[in-house]
């Protein structure tokens, strides 16, 4: 009998490792995360003691290999994004962010004194890091960023802001992007550097519970081995936001899967007209529609995975499934708040926690819009950006 939750058994298609990941975090999410996170997005906070769990289970920077990282396959770090984002998407972030962006980074362009001194502690989850690309009024086009670093005689001073930065206020160590006279560079700005500080944006009605923040360099002093030596140009950030982006098309298919699996749970138990609106005509076309999206958004993910792993990922295979999955998820939540109708409101229930993190996911590290203009390009071999 088919797994109504994957009814063309797409996992069957992993390895038995890949399931040993996804069993192994899907256990840790549902007894760790799963009965607290929706008392955590109502009070919009984030448990900072989940740090070193997550990272006994290898799950920061796990497609990184030395320096304490598990040197998994990008299929095997998908599947953990899979299984975190089933639970919150602020969870995912907050894992996506520390190993794709700021280890990241610091894997491929810092020195090996940087990287000696921050991967293992960041990969065991003892000191947390955050990715400063974004600015106020330079979202899409990064190109147009106004934080600055300029020489001095014992090394660099920064000026300029940050904004819409996931760990921002409690991270140990900061990957700060600036224009420099060589072009953009990236910089470590370890926290209570003087001259930088951080504000936590309040009152969001997304991503409650995940931390982000603003970041403000006013006369920041860095010395001269700040900087990561082999970044140079935008090619460098761009290169790690991919790498997220990866993890972003995997952990959407997850918050589409328990938004599905919720509203097909309720729909089979919830009783209207002496029986359960699971039998239904409307509801099963509804379940039915949501299936099918979900196992596309699977596959999509599946094979992207597996390109990644041969060499043979480009960032239009990337823009692909996020662009899909991300619009897939929402609609699928959207749909599935529909089946269970007022207690779809409610945080006892995932679905509109979902919906309102996924308004979040849709526009972070690339729009949609963006990610049209990456594929239109690769259809018709012209940029239409301007």
């Amino acid at each position: 009998m088919a797994d109504p939750i994957d009814l063309l058994g797409v996992a069957e298609l992993f390895s038995e490792e890949e399931r040993l990941i996804r069993d192994t975090v899907r256990e840790f999410v549902d007894d760790k995360v799963r009965p607290h996170v929706g008392r955590w997005f109502a009070d919009g906070t984030f448990p900072l003691e989940l740090a070193p769990e997550l990272g006994k289970l290898g799950l920061f920077g796990m497609h990184l290999t030395g320096y304490g990282c598990a040197g998994a396959s990008a299929t095997a770090y998908g599947i953990a994004c899979m299984e975190l984002e089933a639970v919150d998407s602020g969870l995912r972030s907050f894992v996506s962010v520390q190993g794709s962006l700021a280890m990241t980074a610091i894997h491929k362009f810092g020195s090996e004194q940087q990287k000696q001194q921050w991967l293992p502690r960041m990969a065991s989850g003892e000191a947390i890091g955050c990715f400063g690309l974004t600015e106020p009024d330079f979202g899409s086009n990064p190109a147009g960023m106004r934080t600055t670093a300029k020489r001095t005689a014992g090394g660099w001073v920064l000026n300029g802001s940050k904004l819409w930065i996931t760990n921002g206020g409690v991270a140990e160590i900061a990957v700060v992007w600036a224009r420099t006279e060589d072009g953009v560079r990236g910089f470590l700005v370890p926290r209570g550097t003087k001259g930088f500080t951080t504000r936590d944006i309040k009152d969001k009605l997304s991503l409650r519970a995940s931390v982000t923040s603003e970041l403000v360099m006013q006369d920041c002093e860095l010395p001269e081995d700040a900087v990561l030596a082999d970044s140079r140009g935008l090619r460098a950030p761009l290169s790690c936001l991919n790498e997220a982006r990866f993890g972003i098309l995997w952990g959407a298919v997850g918050a589409a899967r328990d938004c599905y699996a919720t509203a097909l749970r309720y729909a089979k138990s919830r009783v209207q007209f002496d029986r359960p609106i699971a039998g239904f005509q409307l509801t099963q076309q509804k379940l039915v529609g949501m299936a099918l999206e979900l196992e596309k958004a699977f596959l999509t993910a599946q094979h992207i995975g597996r390109l990644k792993d041969a060499g043979r990922c480009e960032a239009a295979h990337v823009s692909f499934g996020k662009l899909n999955n991300v619009r897939v998820a929402l609609d699928i939540a959207r749909e599935a708040r529909t089946i269970l109708a007022a207690s779809g409101i409610t945080t006892e229930y995932s679905v509109l926690r979902h919906a309102n993190n996924l308004e979040s996911v849709l526009t972070y590290e690339g729009t949609s819009e963006i990610h049209t203009l990456v594929l239109g390009e690769a259809i018709t071999g012209i940029g239409a950006y301007r």
